[in-house]
């Protein structure tokens, strides 16, 4: 007999779940709990299975009936309504929890995790925060080229052409990881590899020629017109070589003085290797007379805005513009150019212990590994060498 309002008011919970038919395989299910629930009794590639509808009254007898009817017509096309319910589902999912803004961030934390800088994880996070002004909200994979496309032409309208080619970058990464994670077929950044209008490079400014270095030198030595840190910063980078954010995010604890190694950590370096840097005596007796004055800070450079943050390297640029050099003759990045020009051109010393100085990266692991242990004396030999040739410069004013 088949159900109706009154009848379906008037049913009592049991102490086991009972079925009430309506016809046709639809019934009500009552719960010793007292919830009704509308499901349908069908069978589909030789497999009894059954397709729920919502509880009443929420969901009413008719309408109850009208979702049967719907299944009943979608079985005699040879479609499962179950399999057709879930997939409406995951469409609706995909629209509120799979958009470009929430998969972005499971990536970011994904590549944290995995050990990626903090200095990297910012930038990865800056490029997604201006993706996410046109995309952030849209499902991801219902983004395409052309919409992709939309915050890339906004930078490049504004002169960024390089700031658009690393957003293109970026999020081609969230894609690759949603594809990855089976929440998107493609990435569409593919399609726009050559949309972009390439940036001219622009190397950074060193100076290579042993005259300009010398003046440099002399004038990084004698300069009054900045704190006597950050005149210890470009001696240290004068002396090392280093890339700018080695030295300036470097802790005390990463010094070894007493036997003259400095042991940069894989996180800092450009390659995620750790590497270790002989250090002279003048560059230790100049750490040690930095750090009496570095007040017990456990950076080595600690800003004077905010002592538990390092310097930054426009700090060491200004410095080097108070001096009268402008940013087309020499920037902080400019002294390992420097340095590897000069050293090279001097003909002293085997290319592959510069090359290992320079933490250049070699494919060849095995290689790589050997070639540390080997000039690691004629590097010490090298360290020694370069800083008196950087003295003698100072002694010539």
């Amino acid at each position: 007999m088949k159900l109706n309002d009154r009848k379906i008011r008037n049913l009592k919970p049991e102490s086991r779940p009972v079925r009430h038919s309506d016809g046709y395989g639809l019934f009500l299910e009552v719960t010793p709990k007292g919830s009704k629930l509308w499901k349908m009794a069908y069978r589909f590639g030789g497999k009894q299975k059954l397709l729920s509808f919502g509880a009443y009254p929420i969901v009413t007898l008719s309408r109850a009936r009208e979702k049967c009817i719907a299944a009943k017509r979608q079985l005699s096309e040879g479609i499962d309504p179950r399999a057709q319910a879930a997939e409406v589902k995951a469409r609706q999912i995909a629209k509120t929890e799979h958009t470009f803004e929430k998969i972005a961030a499971e990536y970011v934390e994904k590549r944290r995790k995995e050990g990626l800088s903090k200095t990297t994880i910012q930038k990865k996070e800056w490029f997604i925060q201006l993706a996410c002004s046109d995309l952030g909200k849209i499902p991801i994979k219902e983004i395409t080229a052309p919409i992709i496309l939309i915050p890339l032409r906004k930078q490049e309208d504004r002169g960024n052409y390089e700031t658009a080619r690393r957003l293109r970058s970026t999020i081609g990464q969230v894609f690759r990881y949603a594809v990855a994670t089976a929440r998107a077929d493609t990435d569409p950044t593919f399609a726009l590899r050559d949309a972009l209008i390439t940036p001219r490079v622009q190397h950074r400014a060193a100076m290579t020629k042993r005259d300009d270095f010398k003046n440099l030198v002399q004038t990084i030595w004698t300069f009054k017109g900045s704190s006597e840190s950050v005149i210890t910063a470009l001696k240290l980078m004068t002396f090392l070589y280093t890339r700018p954010g080695e030295l300036r995010l470097s802790y005390w604890d990463e010094f070894d003085l007493k036997n003259g190694v400095w042991t940069i950590p894989a996180e800092r370096m450009k390659m995620r290797r750790e590497h270790a840097k002989p250090l002279s005596q003048p560059v230790i007796d100049l750490l040690k007379q930095h750090r009496l004055v570095s007040e017990g800070h456990s950076r080595v450079f600690p800003s004077l805005t905010g002592r538990d943050r390092p310097i930054s390297e426009n700090t060491m640029n200004q410095a080097l513009r108070r001096m009268s050099f402008s940013p087309e003759e020499m920037t902080s990045h400019g002294f390992r150019a420097s340095a590897s020009s000069l050293i090279n051109e001097s003909g002293l010393w085997n290319q592959d212990a510069i090359e290992a100085e320079l933490s250049h990266a070699d494919p060849n692991q095995v290689r790589r590994i050997y070639h540390r242990a080997l000039y690691w004396e004629e590097r010490v030999k090298m360290a020694d060498w370069w800083t008196d040739e950087v003295l003698k410069m100072v002694a010539d004013l």
